[in-house]
């Protein structure tokens, strides 16, 4: 029992040492909680080929263009379009790694989804670039799409205007039509109503 006791003794004492070591390498404010944010996660800074020191980032510190958006595409200065059609109303998701995804109010058959990458360029100013995968109605592939967008968001973050560009290419590259017009974003949020996107 004597045995047992000095053996589950240095265990403890041992256990002690390396929390103590651990606690010593740590960063000095890990412990400090006034510091702590919630919604933050762990991301990695660097792949060595094995697990390095990481950061915390936190989600709430996300650039202000991050969200959902109800996003109307006015048509301006297009031979045959009246300045001020609308040409699209589609719903819009700018994600804080850079990705955009659009749900265009275009008819489903003819590819209503189109995947974009976007920067800031300048303060609540941003630059998008993003692409579709156009069909016909009868299902024909006709080509890519590009979409791009410069953006200026307001002060409040609840609203955006700006210019686009749409070029639709054929298979093998060839612009087959372009269209320009300005931009009217609107935020959603979990208390947006059903009339306030309509």
């Amino acid at each position: 029992m004597k045995n047992m006791s000095k053996v589950a003794k240095l265990m403890i004492s041992s256990l002690a040492v390396i929390v103590l070591a651990m606690a010593s390498m740590a960063h000095a404010e890990c412990g400090n909680l006034k510091n702590f944010k919630m919604g933050a996660m762990w991301q990695e800074q660097s792949w060595r080929g094995e697990f390095s020191a990481g950061s915390l980032l936190l989600v709430s510190d996300s650039d202000p263009i991050v969200g959902f958006w109800k996003v109307k595409f006015i048509s301006k200065g297009n031979a045959g379009i009246p300045d001020g059609t609308v040409l699209d109303a589609a719903y819009a998701e700018w994600h804080g790694d850079g990705t955009e995804i659009m749900n265009s109010s275009r008819p489903p058959s003819t590819s209503n989804f189109c995947l974009g990458v976007w920067k800031q360029t300048a303060l609540l100013r941003y630059k998008l670039n993003h692409f579709a995968i156009s069909w016909d109605p009868n299902g024909n592939l006709i080509g890519p799409a590009n979409i791009r967008e410069e953006v200026r968001l307001s002060q409040d973050g609840s609203s955006f205007v700006g210019t686009f560009t749409i070029d639709q290419y054929d298979q093998a590259g060839n612009k087959l039509a372009h269209l320009s017009g300005q931009l009217q974003g609107k935020r959603i949020t979990v208390d947006t109503s059903i009339t306030d996107v309509l």
